[in-house]
């Protein structure tokens, strides 16, 4: 089955206002050029500072090369997050009600 990928990250940030207009907004890696078809932000309703973020993708090739493309700017101690986690999901169903 091939469906879309979803690359789900989380991480604390100092403050979210603040990184995600400075850092998210900004999208230094160019998220439409790296294949992001859509993406969506949350944050803990009791963390508004711990947030997370699904870019979904056509292709795992695609989500793959952000994920790493990620991981090398993470290490930059400009970024300023805690201990991010990334994974990647392959989704078999969608549906709305």
């Amino acid at each position: 089955m091939s469906g879309m990928h979803v690359l789900q990250i989380e991480h604390n940030v100092e403050d979210f206002a603040t990184w995600k207009r400075d850092a998210f907004d900004a999208d230094p890696l160019g998220r439409a050029a790296m294949g992001v078809r859509r993406h969506r932000v949350a944050c803990l309703g009791a963390d508004p500072n711990y947030v997370f973020i699904e870019l979904e993708f056509d292709t795992r090739a695609e989500a793959d090369a952000t994920e790493a493309a990620l991981r090398r700017l993470w290490r930059n101690p400009l970024a300023r997050i805690g201990a991010p986690i990334a994974r990647i999901a392959e989704m078999v169903e969608v549906k709305e009600y």
